[in-house]
């Protein structure tokens, strides 16, 4: 994906691939159970496709979860793929792991099978028309085979409402500023279609039959890990970047305060740094 410095709603993927490994490394519980909860559906599926599969942590992780199946990750982004070839050779899945390059949905055209399992996790609100991707997507299930979409669910939560520095409530207001740059981001894809955001509502007019929906929680409770630590100083620092432009002048100093390393009340030393996110998963077969 080109990375237009004018246009601060795209995303440079490949910059965010430490990122994006360390966010899916952190969250492998939630993904865990989320495979768990996949198998009771998708008994012994023969392939598994990651569609906007990123550097490819989530792919493995599906790999290990089902030991029969081959794995295919799919994204946009070739230097990711390289990352995901990299970590199923070292985790000695290469033998059953392979990826396509290229833009979604088209990319899929690629797949030499159906798939029993098509996963798409926060990929489908990076195209333009979401509901032509999922009919496409639905055309790549084998019968009886499953789509699992992640989409939605609840913002993060890293910080207490009062922080004892600044105005208290400081990511609620992030929130309101990343919802409007998300709008932003949908608005400017091309062939952009609003839609009205019922995933069974489209999962049922992509042709499939809407099987369940569930939400899963990453926990981690104040004090965290460092790996923790991380990760939220990571995010809090993409989010400062990308959203500047909407915060007031307090809260930006705020967020350079969190963010500083030297500072006693910033994110790398202060003791009430938690991680709480909600992820909901919708899944729905193709019975024909």
């Amino acid at each position: 994906m080109a990375h237009h410095h004018d246009d601060h709603t795209d995303i440079d993927w490949a910059v965010m691939a430490p990122l994006l490994e360390a966010q899916a490394q952190l969250f492998t519980p939630l993904y865990e159970r989320v495979m768990a909860w996949l198998a009771e559906e998708v008994s012994a599926p023969g392939l598994v496709v990651d569609t906007g599969s990123g550097p490819g942590v989530v792919s493995c992780l599906f790999a290990e979860a089902f030991p029969g199946a081959r794995v295919v990750a799919v994204d946009g982004s070739e230097p990711l793929l390289e990352r995901a070839r990299a970590r199923a050779a070292r985790l000695g899945l290469a033998d059953r792991f392979a990826t396509i390059a290229g833009e979604l949905p088209d990319a899929l055209g690629h797949l030499d099978y159906p798939a029993d399992l098509l996963w798409a996790s926060n990929s489908l609100h990076h195209l333009g028309d979401q509901r032509a991707a999922l009919a496409a997507f639905a055309e790549r299930l084998a019968p009886g085979g499953t789509l699992a979409l992640l989409e939605g669910g609840l913002p993060a939560r890293f910080l207490p409402r009062d922080i004892g520095i600044g105005r208290p409530g400081l990511q609620a207001r992030i929130d309101a500023v990343e919802t409007e740059w998300f709008a932003q981001m949908r608005e400017s894809l091309p062939g952009a279609v609003t839609e009205t955001e019922d995933w069974p509502a489209l999962l049922t007019a992509a042709g499939l039959k809407h099987s369940g929906t569930r939400s899963f929680l990453l926990d981690l409770p104040a004090p965290v890990t460092d790996r923790a630590r991380a990760y939220v100083a990571g995010s809090l620092a993409r989010l400062r970047d990308a959203l500047t432009d909407g915060l007031d002048a307090e809260d930006r100093a705020t967020l350079d305060r969190l963010l500083d390393p030297e500072d006693e009340a910033s994110v790398h030393r202060r003791r009430d740094v938690f991680v709480l996110k909600a992820h909901t998963v919708y899944t729905a077969v193709r019975t024909s």
